[in-house]
């Protein structure tokens, strides 16, 4: 009884595979041994408010096992579990869900329930950002135009030594102050649109560009003025339209959960002249805040009290980002082509509902992607399920699950687990939040990638720790080589890659700010630059990177073979994940390598952590 008995991965199972829309007709089919022979089967079918009891039918015998069969129909989008239960007598068993998708007879009942995720029909996301390439900007850090500073607030630190070390210690009041700034601006990031399009980006998103007093802009001081240090209104609509001549679009980072307590709508510190929501009951902006005690007791994010949360049920808030002439629209208008939402899972449905509409009325392409770290589709939140890819809210995510198996598997080898890890969000995902996912290995809030995957584990080490370990020339070499390995699966799985600025230059740290660092201009790793604008270049020409099913074939130790199926045709990656040669032998007959045709069965030599690629 240890053969499969259900695979939702195989369409002879489930049929049709992953995600659905509503309208749509599943069939099930279960292959029992002849050992349970007179048993029933059924389909348990649950979602947050019901569950479905389904009896299966008896379909056929054959090859020594029994096939039962049944079919259910999804009117309602939303999350639905399921699982089998098999009965003969005093036997019963259950069927649940084991690696990529497989199911087992088990007699205990313990482990994984299969999901459907259900979305609306006619839910689309912006089919041009597919097959592209995102590139991720912390704008203090990127480039500094050199031009001169005017209106920057007395209380920040503008220093002169690109590339040094971020202020990271606490005042005399034990305070962090985020406030050294490096001088990265926009007319910086315009003078390297160059250098952008020769990595094959299509999609800049740069982190909060609005005016705020640290250097990371978390805590917005005004959603409708570009921060002095970065530059003018002005300046951001001409990078706008300058990335459009080099085919690439921006998104911006929108941070709406809070804002902060030094800011024109809280005015705490007393920097603007504006009757802040700290400074009178009477403003405008009091009903934005949750005060508890008025006016030194508030909620705020993550208990933050720089960080005041607002009120995103309230009226005119939601009218001030989402209305005619909110927030959206303005930076949408001046050439913005979408938005990242920042702690989406602190954003209550309906607010991103109305986000939505705002973002989609000024262009259906533009992109809306939700900060979540974990699998999106059945994410629980505040005790609520959330209903971000049931076709009303988000087009898809920062697609953290994708990070983190790369990261492992590029560390641990274990092949394995990362199938089954990356089997799940295709399964899980509707294939256009997959396409347009954010496909991440660093972040502005993780460690540098080639500090995951070469150096000393900062666990439960402080920032002292932290800013005075670098990598070692050894580790530094062997990083640079798994980080290929990790960036070429990032570029073929389904999604759209995302560059954090830096990566491809080989620039390492750990936490925050150490995972902040300048781009080291003049002292980039060229080689692994080089590599980047390899896939960069494939991102734009392999068939199959838009919008491929994914399927991983039968591989030897070392080696990660990928194929991907989609409407301009297919392609095929052999990966070799070690650091000697691996000599395979394949015959995927009609496929080009390197512009031949194959015909038959051959011997290909892969290059320690290389690739070669098949297209068709």
């Amino acid at each position: 009884m240890e053969d499969c008995i259900f695979n939702s991965m195989d369409p002879a199972y489930r049929n049709p595979f992953g995600a659905v829309s509503t309208g749509t007709t599943v069939d099930f089919t279960i292959h029992i041994p002849l050992d349970l022979v007179y048993a029933t089967a059924t389909l348990v079918l649950y979602d947050d408010g019901m569950e479905r009891r389904i009896p299966l039918e008896y379909q056929q015998t054959k090859n020594n096992l029994i096939f039962y069969h049944t079919c259910f129909t999804f009117d309602q989008p939303g999350v639905f579990f399921y699982y089998f239960h098999i009965n003969r007598g005093q036997e019963n068993y259950w069927v649940k869900r084991g690696e990529t998708g497989k199911g087992y007879l088990s007699q205990s009942g313990q482990g994984s329930d299969y999901q459907i995720t259900v979305y609306q029909k006619g839910f689309q996301t912006p089919d041009e950002v597919k097959g592209g390439l995102f590139y991720q900007i912390f704008p203090d850090r990127f480039y500094s135009s050199g031009e001169n500073i005017e209106n920057a607030p007395d209380d920040r630190i503008l220093r002169s030594d690109w590339g040094g070390m971020p202020y990271f210690l606490p005042n005399e009041q034990g305070e962090i102050l985020n406030n050294d700034y490096f001088c990265g601006d926009l007319k910086g990031i315009e003078q390297k649109l160059n250098y952008l399009e020769s990595l094959g980006v299509t999609i800049l998103y740069l982190n909060p560009i609005f005016e705020a007093h640290s250097n990371h802009r978390y805590n917005t001081a005004n959603y409708l003025k570009i921060d002095p240090l970065l530059g003018t209104e002005q300046d951001f609509s001409h990078l706008c339209a300058e990335a459009k001549k080099h085919g690439i679009k921006i998104i911006l980072d929108g941070v709406f959960s809070h804002t902060g307590s030094d800011s024109i709508y809280f005015n705490k510190e007393n920097r603007y002249d504006t009757l802040g929501a700290f400074n009178s009951m009477n403003s405008p902006y009091f009903k934005w805040f949750h005060f508890i005690k008025y006016p030194d007791v508030y909620q705020s994010w993550w208990g933050f009290s720089t960080l005041p949360e607002l009120n995103k049920h309230d009226p005119d808030y939601i009218e001030f980002i989402c209305g005619k002439n909110g927030v959206l629209r303005h930076w949408l208008r001046l050439g913005a082509s979408g938005f990242r939402l920042d702690v989406a899972d602190e954003l209550p449905d309906e607010f991103i509902q109305k986000v939505r509409e705002a973002v989609k009325a000024e262009g259906e392409e533009n992109l809306l992607i939700g900060e979540v770290w974990e699998d999106a589709s059945n994410k629980i939140a505040y005790g609520i399920r959330r209903k971000y890819f049931q076709g009303k809210e988000l087009d898809s995510v920062m697609n953290y699950p994708f990070k983190n198996a790369i990261l492992d598997f590029v560390k641990d080898q274990d092949k394995q687990s990362f199938f089954n890890k990356i089997s799940i969000i295709v399964e899980n995902y509707p294939p256009q939040c997959l396409h347009t996912a954010m496909n991440s290995i660093s972040t502005h809030d993780t460690e540098r990638a080639i500090t995951v995957i070469a150096g000393e584990s900062c666990c439960g080490k402080g920032r002292e720790w932290q800013s005075h370990h670098q990598l070692t020339i050894s580790q530094y070499r062997d990083g640079i080589n798994k980080l290929k390995v990790a960036m070429t699966l990032q570029y073929f799985l389904p999604g759209i890659p995302c560059l954090y600025y830096g990566d491809e230059a080989g620039l390492q740290g750990y936490k925050d700010p150490f995972n902040r660092g300048c781009y080291p201009w003049g002292q980039e790793n060229k080689a692994l630059i080089s590599y980047c604008q390899r896939l960069g270049t494939l991102r734009k020409t392999c068939p199959g990177l838009k919008d491929g099913s994914l399927t991983f074939l039968p591989s030897p130790e070392g080696i990660i073979i990928l194929k991907r199926d989609g409407s301009d045709g297919s392609c095929i990656l052999a990966l070799n994940y070690t650091n000697c040669n691996q000599v395979i032998e394949l015959a995927y007959r009609g496929y080009r390598i390197n512009q031949k045709i194959v015909l038959k069965k051959q011997s290909y030599t892969i290059p320690p952590f290389d690739y070669i690629l098949f297209e068709k």
